[in-house]
This record gives C-alpha cells, structure tokens and sequence, in this order.
C-alpha cells in the first residue's frame, strides 16, 4: 500500500506495480515525463493525476536505466547507418519532398567539468506558408519548417555527426531532390554541413547576419550611432539582394578587415532574395527554438548534470520533442 491524496490503495492493483518493480507501462510514462519536466515535477505529476506517490530516486532510477537503453539503440543506429552503408535509389528516383537541415549549440553544466556545449541538429520538411518578408515587413508566402525532429549530442562535432546524419537517413534527406542547411557562421558547422550534406544548399542565418552587419555599421562609426544605424539600415538591402560587396569594400577601405571577413567568407551563403525565392528558409529559428526546449529541459536554476546523466537525457529529450518517443522505446 501506498499514500495518495485523500487515502490509499494498493499500487500493483492500480498501475501494475509491485514495492520494487515498476511495469514496463508505467516505467514507459515516468521516463517520457521525465524528458519532459525535473524529476521532481514527474513526481508531483503523478501525484495529482495519477493519485499515486512514486519516490524521486525511483523516477531517476527508471529514468537512467531506460535512458541509456534508448541512447545505447540510437548509436546502434548510427551504426547501422554509416554513409558508406546507405543504398541511394537510381538517378531520378528520389523524392520531390524539399528538407531542411539546421544546426546550433547550446550548453549544459556538467559536474566538476563547468558549462559544455551540446550540439543540436534540427531535420525538418520545407513548406509555403504565410510569413512577414525579412526586410520589408509584409506578408506573403515563404518557406517554414515542418514534421520536426531532433539529434542532440554532449561532445564535439566528430561525435555530433553521426547521430545528425542517422537522423537525415530517418527523414530521407539524402534522397532528396532539395535540401538545405540553415545556421549561424560557425566554422564547425559548415564543415560538417559539407561532409554530411555535400548537395545542399548552405544559408548563413539572416538574423545572424544582420547582427554582424550592425556591429560592422558600429566599428565604421564608433562616436555616431546614428551614422551607424543609417549605414545599416541602407546595407542591409544590399545584403538581401546578395550585393556582398558593398557591404565589404567600405570596411575594407576603412581597415575592418575582422568585421568584413564574415561577409567575404559566407558570400556565396548570403544570397537571401534568390533563396527566398527558391523556397528556401533563410533564418534558424527551427534550431534556435530546439535549443531554448532543451536548455528547458537541462539548463533549469540549479541543474547540474554528470556527463552520461546529460547524455542519456538529451536522447530522451530529443525523442520526446520530436513526438518518436513511443517508437524508440518499442525498438530498444
């Protein structure tokens, strides 16, 4: 027996439960919840809905245990699927579905290692909706991002890449006719957009973009922030249209050469009107809103993680996000 809000009932009548063994449906709901909110929170979960208490070492248990059970079948997986190992259909068979890649990082306090990063790639199916221009503010129909899902990794981009590209596999991305990758100017990223996605069509983040643009307009005129937002409000047409060079020459006559190598290096990443209309998406927002779920998730006040704690549930969240959980539980 067990206490409950307003008395008490046997637990292994209620949920298939006995003292010391938790059945494989309610293990399932207190993993799933726990990908979803702290361990305290499932606790008080279960409380209110399901008039049940369950220990907080109980759901951490249940958790690490099926944790790494999921993680140790998702590397399973990447194995499974090494590049060298995906058959690709004759030319002309692939798919018309147009995918999108997009790739950031955020960061996870480890235990007595500090603040570390996880790597996250978003993969997602490219869709026309209605959606305001970046420049001029009006709506009209562009891409957007749908059918999301998630790969996140504690660890470098060597480690992250297999656990992206396992996931593209899932989502068909190397069947596609159209795919493109969208993120911010790390060099990491499009090295590794270049070895997993050779074919897609790279995108330096807009918002990113004009960040770096309205720190140049702040180096060109450092006691006038008035030239300064004028500058960058008459660049920032010429960056949408792809004009790099307009954009590069003033700071490269005024000696900004730190400031105007972003734009000499992702150029050709940067033709945003061509983009748009191709149907391409040109902002981050997929990844950058994932990253926000999962630091929702790890990086609450106070959290701190040991190293595989942090990378069992990045696995679980990533699942749950990406509404796969129920099928990655069934095939661990």
């Amino acid at each position: 027996m067990r206490s409950v809000a307003g008395g008490f009932f046997p637990l292994d009548e209620r949920w298939g439960l006995s003292d010391s063994v938790y059945s494989s449906g309610v293990a399932k709901q207190i993993v799933w919840l726990s990908g979803q909110m702290p361990y305290e929170k499932v606790v008080q979960a279960f409380e209110r809905i399901g008039h049940c208490s369950i220990p907080r070492a109980s759901v951490w248990r249940e958790s690490r245990k099926h944790g790494e059970r999921l993680r140790a079948h998702l590397e399973r997986e990447q194995a499974r699927v090494k590049p060298e190992r995906v058959v690709l259909p004759p030319p002309g068979r692939d798919h018309r579905r147009r995918k999108g890649i997009s790739i950031d990082g955020g960061k996870v306090h480890i235990r007595e290692e500090g603040w570390k990063e996880f790597k996250v790639g978003t993969v997602f199916d490219v869709q026309r909706r209605r959606q305001r221009d970046p420049l001029t503010g009006e709506w009209q129909l562009g891409p957007h991002g749908v059918k999301m899902d998630y790969a996140a990794v504690l660890g470098t981009p060597q480690a992250f890449g297999p656990a992206l590209w396992a996931l593209a596999v899932k989502k068909e991305v190397p069947q596609a006719v159209e795919s493109s990758v969208t993120a911010d100017g790390a060099e990491w990223i499009w090295n590794l957009a270049a070895d997993c996605f050779p074919d897609s069509v790279q995108i330096v983040d807009w918002y990113h973009a004009c960040e770096h643009l309205a720190q140049a307009g702040a180096a060109l005129y450092p006691q006038d922030a008035h030239k300064a937002e004028a500058w960058f409000k008459q660049q920032r047409h010429h960056l949408y249209l792809g004009e790099i060079q307009a954009i590069t020459q003033p700071l490269d006559r005024a000696g900004h050469s730190e400031q105007s190598q972003y734009f000499h290096t992702h150029h050709r990443r940067m033709r945003y009107q061509e983009f748009r209309e191709e149907g391409y998406p040109i902002g981050s927002g997929t990844v950058e809103s994932a990253i926000k779920q999962f630091k929702a998730r790890l990086s609450g006040p106070g959290m701190r993680w040991s190293r595989p704690g942090a990378e069992r549930m990045l696995a679980v969240r990533a699942s749950v996000m990406g509404d796969r959980f129920d099928n990655l539980w069934a095939a661990a």
